[in-house]
């Protein structure tokens, strides 16, 4: 059987975490081919100069040549490594920055188009680890390809160069050199599953500190900070332990790398010593060798960091593709259908409608339910109901588990989520503002709108008037989420935010319960202004909210239970009475926990106009 929409694959770090490297990096072949041949012109220079500098002394001062010409020729030789040396290292940082650059795109926009239910059960902090500090780790690793690249290139050079000239002198120099193709074995072995170790134990850390300051209002509310403080203290000591680990597994390693090559010079020098004695090296020539002797430090030194940034790199990749091949369960179909046009918009069907969040406990049981284009429902229900379920489901958070749902009669199933969803609005009981201007939020999904649309838009929902008393207007700049404004006052912003996406359907999701009931009349007649003539799907438990509505609904056991005007249905259901009665007990609650649990809210910066 195929996988289904929505399950996660579980890739290792050497089928989709380095396939997904590949593919990015394909698209920068040419640029790293040229960076790899600068690399390799750098080896040629640095290669040279042990060479220059024999003949610089055999020639230029044994036999009394000229020393002038031997450092003219040794100057120019360092001078074009130089200039290679710069090259390289912007190809590398350039490229490596490029591939960062493209792969952090990649992730966000797949997160983005992941369905809602992969967020319901994600830490945001877990994918903020993967767009920053995993994808460090893989920057830092395409940096070495050119380094690396040249790094070997002038490692077999040299080999090759010192058995050339002396073999036997190079087999003693080089003996030690096998040893370490052992340990580095035993070092990517050991050091993976630490890097990898340290990488989750940062994404949790990054976690605690986004929960922290998202619910800063609450930790303050409950004088919680020691609490924050100590989980944060837990998962900063976590990293250090295993920080601490993994650094102790390279210092177990890359010391080796100085002290093999530094064994070698050593035996040169014992060896290479009586040969110069003996005549049957030039002291130039002995010179020459320990230089290219000490040319392989730093190279084989490099080749153990490429080692270790290839195994943090593994370990980033594996997280990141971890995401990537999550494919999202709600998505475009492959052909979709266009929503007819027409002067009489925004008719919704509910058919038969079965919806579960998990197996085993349904939400909505057959729930049937017809709104007839330009008329407003008002959905009532208990506590739990599946009263925000519907508008859920009317957007495609959620695919329904049976039955169909249509907008002008054609399925959302069939419809691009684009159209879909610039075709119904919704306005959210917990409304959430971006950190940018008044206006930007405002023409939030359409950008590019006049500043005349803008106040239009502020005017049918009820927010022009305050928003000219800020200290900016249309141009003041909002707080975090929005909260340098009043409850009621960030209801409107966003209530004229879905005005100016003008869709064919306006869901307002108890819209009016973070607002203060003194207050709420002002809410209610910028509501009533915008839902005349438009279809409108009202979630309230409010009955000055509710009574805007054509029709209500009474939404029991995932069905409707029955239907009619709000009085209607006061006069004629006692499970409707019974469940407003219900209602307005827990909004009492809730009016009472807020007055005596919340923190006193700072003073606003822009301004209120005191609707709570």
């Amino acid at each position: 059987m195929g996988r289904r929409r929505g399950q996660q694959r579980t890739p290792s770090p050497g089928a989709g975490g380095w396939a997904l490297l590949r593919a990015t990096l394909q698209r920068q072949r040419k640029a790293l081919l040229a960076g790899v041949l600068v690399g390799l012109l750098w080896s040629a220079g640095k290669v040279m100069v042990p060479k220059l500098t024999s003949l610089a002394v055999d020639k230029g001062i044994l036999e009394g040549g000229s020393l002038w010409l031997w450092a003219f020729l040794l100057g120019a030789t360092a001078c074009i490594a130089g200039v290679f040396t710069a090259w390289r290292r912007w190809y590398a940082f350039r490229e490596s920055r490029l591939t960062e650059t493209r792969l952090r795109e990649q992730l966000f926009d797949h997160i983005l188009r992941l369905h809602v239910a992969y967020h319901d059960h994600t830490q945001t902090g877990q994918l903020m680890s993967r767009a920053s500090s995993d994808l460090q780790q893989i920057q830092g690793f395409v940096v070495m390809i050119p380094v690396t690249a040249s790094n070997l290139a002038m490692v077999m050079a040299v080999v090759a160069i010192l058995v050339v000239q002396q073999p036997l002198l190079a087999v003693v120099a080089l003996a030690p050199l096998p040893f370490l193709n052992v340990l580095a074995t035993r070092f990517s072995r050991r050091i993976h599953p630490a890097v990898l170790a340290v990488q989750q134990e940062q994404a949790q850390l990054a976690t605690v500190v986004e929960e922290a300051v998202s619910g800063v209002r609450v930790i303050k509310g409950f004088g919680a900070e020691p609490v924050t403080a100590a989980r944060l203290a837990t998962e900063a000591n976590d990293i250090r332990t295993v920080s601490l680990e993994a650094a102790r597994i390279r210092s177990n390693f890359l010391p080796a790398l100085d002290l093999l090559p530094n064994l070698g010079l050593l035996a040169v020098l014992a060896m290479g010593g009586h040969r110069v004695l003996d005549g049957r090296m030039t002291p130039g020539q002995m010179l020459e060798f320990m230089q290219y002797i000490g040319l392989l430090v730093t190279p084989l030194r490099n080749l153990g960091m490429t080692v270790a940034f290839g195994q943090r790199a593994a370990a980033a990749l594996l997280r990141v593709n971890e995401v990537l091949s999550t494919d999202p369960a709600v998505a475009d179909p492959p052909q979709p259908r266009p929503l007819p046009g027409g002067a009489r918009l925004g008719d919704v069907n509910f058919r038969e409608v079965q919806f579960a969040y998990s197996a085993g406990a349904p939400v909505l049981r057959g729930f049937d339910l017809h709104i007839p284009a330009g008329t407003s429902v008002a959905v009532v229900g208990a506590t739990g109901s599946g009263k925000s379920t519907i508008a859920r489901l009317l957007t495609r958070f959620y695919d329904v588990t049976d039955g169909a749902i249509e907008v002008d009669g054609v399925d959302l199933r069939d419809l691009a989520l684009g159209e879909l969803r610039h075709a119904v609005s919704i306005v959210f009981e917990d409304t959430f503002l971006f950190h940018d201007s008044v206006a930007a939020n405002i023409a939030f999904s359409r950008p590019d709108a006049p500043q005349a649309d803008v106040e239009r838009a502020a005017r049918l929902a009820g927010a022009h008037d305050f928003v000219l008393d800020l200290p900016e207007g249309y141009g003041t700049m909002l707080g975090e989420r929005g909260y340098s404004l009043s409850g009621g006052q960030r209801q409107r912003i966003a209530l004229a935010r879905a005005i100016l996406s003008d869709p064919r359907v306006l869901v307002l999701d108890d819209a009016t319960s973070a607002v203060d009931p003194s207050k709420e009349h002002e809410i209610r007649e910028a509501m009533a202004s915008v839902m005349e003539g438009r279809t409108t799907i009202v979630i309230a438990h409010r009955p000055g909210t509710i009574a805007l509505a054509d029709t209500v609904v009474l939404l029991d056991a995932g069905r409707v239970a029955a239907t009619g005007t709000h009085d209607d249905l006061l006069a004629t259901s006692p499970r409707y009475r019974e469940v407003l009665a219900a209602l307005a007990a827990e909004d009492d609650d809730e009016d009472v926990d807020g007055a005596i649990g919340a923190a006193p809210s700072s003073p606003s910066t822009t301004g209120r106009s005191g609707d709570g």
